[in-house]
């Protein structure tokens, strides 16, 4: 049977991250991706116009709906908008027996807000507890812990306060930091795998942060153990921001059918 991910996130009008981000990563990845929609937005390439998150007993019908019958062997969560969101969403993980990959995402792109600030110590003290992986970038980083990353060497002390809330890994990633390479550090405290890439000089970026966490639920999904469904969805990723388009008036999405067109 294919393997089967459930991503639990918003959806994105403009079609380069959330929901549709997610859907089009496990396709160009050879999985069958299921969805939960927590909030809709009006998106486009210049910003978030609006967003509308849905009720708590809709998100439980939808993941109730898909795993008591499709079942699944990964979960990845985005945008959960809400404390209350975010709490229902980490009772239902804690209760599937598959992996989940957490993406906690705090703004958007443009830097609009996705989620409640009161919603911040749910994240830590719920969500992050149940997560097999943890996939925040540096602003998530700073938002959820305190720690500021300015350089490369800050990376380790970053993980070592995400992996304080209780991930079993955290994945730091250092796409916005200076130099010719994009670094990021996986890490479950123990194990380190520092994982590099060539920068891109492309600004059509949307949706890079949806599309790495899903492709390393997809991985995992396949039985790929953590180290290697990282670095395949680092792979993935990287080539999707090379093939990054222009669409709109403002940043573009990555190209999650780069493989089809190479």
């Amino acid at each position: 049977m294919i393997p089967r991910v459930l991503t639990v996130a918003g959806s994105d009008s403009g079609g380069g991250a959330g929901i549709q981000a997610d859907l089009k990563t496990m396709l160009a990845l050879g999985v069958h991706g299921t969805s939960v929609i927590t909030a809709v937005t009006a998106q486009n390439s210049v910003g978030v116009q609006g967003a509308w998150e849905l009720p708590v007993e809709a998100v439980r019908a939808q993941y109730r709906s898909v795993v008591d019958d499709i079942g699944v062997q990964a979960v990845k969560t985005g945008m959960l908008a809400s404390a209350e969101l975010v709490e229902a969403v980490a009772e239902l993980i804690s209760g599937t027996a598959a992996p989940a990959v957490v993406d906690p995402v705090g703004v958007s792109k443009h830097g609009d807000p996705l989620l409640a600030a009161s919603a911040l110590d749910s994240v830590r003290t719920k969500l992050l507890p149940v997560a097999a992986v943890a996939t925040p970038n540096l602003d998530e980083v700073a938002q959820l812990t305190g720690v500021r990353v300015e350089s490369e060497g800050d990376l380790r002390r970053a993980a070592a306060a995400v992996l304080e809330y209780g991930p079993r890994w955290a994945l730091i990633k250092g796409g916005h930091l200076d130099g010719d390479q994009a670094v990021d550090l996986l890490t479950d405290g123990s194990e380190e795998h520092w994982l590099r890439a060539p920068r891109h000089d492309n600004r059509h970026t949307h949706g890079t942060g949806c599309t790495l966490a899903s492709a390393v639920a997809s991985g995992l999904a396949k039985g790929l153990a953590v180290p290697e469904a990282v670095r395949e969805a680092k792979e993935y990723v990287t080539g999707a921001i090379a093939a990054g388009f222009a669409l709109g008036a403002g940043i573009g999405p990555v190209d999650h059918g780069w493989r089809f067109r190479a």
